[in-house]
């Protein structure tokens, strides 16, 4: 018996075999579709930069940027928000000292949040330029040629009018003062569509830059005569001299496009500005 007893255990292992074949899950597939959905999306942006105008592209980028039209209303109730809705108009206001906008008190009158019947009118008449000078207007005569030279916008200031060189042609010859027959029609144009209003204008120079080696830069004084040249060609066109208050040259400062060497950056900017100017 005590023989026995010093028997080594017998010990039995077992493998356990795993079948699949090396199967790893599906991890790679998500990355892979996430990769040609972010191709797929770049082809589709190449392809629009190609296929659009300037005009095009900006109400694009319009169009996606985010705006949140907030107004301080005070309604007329007694619940969390002092009244039925943030932004109801059939309530009268009743608690607090607020207003809406069909009803605005002589405090929001005063404070400069309403504006008067003069700056509607004139900020409407603004408006109905730019869309013609968008061709967005039925009155608009202005040749599809044109309008690929020109963006407009509405500001604090007034409406500026942003003029521009293309790859195909360009407002000046070469790096000269002389006007090319194109920057001739843009100026009769803009004479005939501003004559509906009688603001005073602004003219602005704008030029890109040069490389950092020359010695003597000559854009300063390039943006200021092509902004005086501008001036002169629109009064030519029967323009009113004393409707123009401003022409100055901003040189290289204030450029458009990311490249300071782009001809993109050759610009002449006519703002109409507001009566409050």
């Amino acid at each position: 018996m005590a023989g026995q007893s010093n028997v080594a255990p017998v010990i039995i292992k077992r493998k356990k075999v795993v079948s699949g074949g090396g199967h790893h899950g599906g991890a790679w597939k998500v990355a892979y579709a996430d990769f040609v959905t972010a191709m797929m999306a770049f082809f589709l942006l190449m392809w629009l930069l190609n296929a659009t105008t300037e005009q095009q592209r900006s109400g694009i980028a319009d169009y996606f940027s985010p705006t949140i039209p907030i107004n301080k209303v005070s309604g007329g109730g007694d619940g969390a928000f002092g009244g039925e809705s943030v932004f109801s108009e059939i309530v009268l206001p009743e608690v607090g000292t607020g207003s809406t906008s069909l009803n605005a008190t002589a405090q929001d009158k005063s404070s400069g949040n309403e504006k008067s019947e003069a700056e509607q009118a004139e900020t409407k008449a603004l408006e109905e330029i730019e869309k013609m000078l968008a061709g967005r207007s039925g009155e608009s005569d202005v040749h599809p040629d044109l309008l690929r030279h020109i963006v407009s916008r509405i500001t604090d200031e007034g409406l500026v009018i942003e003029l521009f060189d293309t790859d195909n042609a360009t407002l000046f010859v070469d790096d000269t003062l002389e006007a090319t027959p194109l920057l001739r029609q843009i100026a009769s144009m803009l004479v005939r569509v501003t004559s509906i209003v009688s603001n005073k204008m602004a003219v602005e120079g704008h030029v890109h830059a040069r490389p950092v080696v020359l010695n003597d830069n000559p854009v300063w004084g390039l943006s200021t005569q092509r902004a005086e040249e501008m001036r002169r060609l629109m009064i030519a066109q029967h323009l009113d001299p004393d409707r123009i208050i401003r022409v100055t040259g901003h040189a290289d400062r204030e450029l458009s496009a990311r490249n300071p060497m782009s001809l993109r950056n050759n610009r002449l900017e006519i703002i109409l500005l507001r009566s409050d100017r």
